[in-house]
């Protein structure tokens, strides 16, 4: 599965390192298992993506309109969210 590594500046101008997973990419069963609701999703301003933030192990948002350095991308096993 996919990840990525990014930077970017939050709203309190402090800089934001974050290890995450697209909600397109995850496992459809960890999904299912995560999420609660009546399956709408939220919209949110243009440039903020809902991700799974592979080390705080919940949702997050990567705002890509303040992002800082270069997104790295990495392979990750799936085994990590069974």
């Amino acid at each position: 599965m996919r990840a990525f590594q990014g930077v970017f500046k939050k709203k309190s101008g402090e800089e934001r390192i974050m290890f995450f997973a697209k909600i397109k990419d995850l496992p459809s069963n960890f999904l299912t298992n995560k999420v609660a609701g009546t399956g709408n999703e939220l919209q949110y301003p243009k440039g903020m993506e809902l991700v799974w933030d592979l080390e705080e192990d919940d949702f997050r948002i990567f705002n890509w309109k303040t992002q800082i350095e270069s997104i790295k991308e990495y392979e990750v096993s799936d085994q990590y969210f069974i």
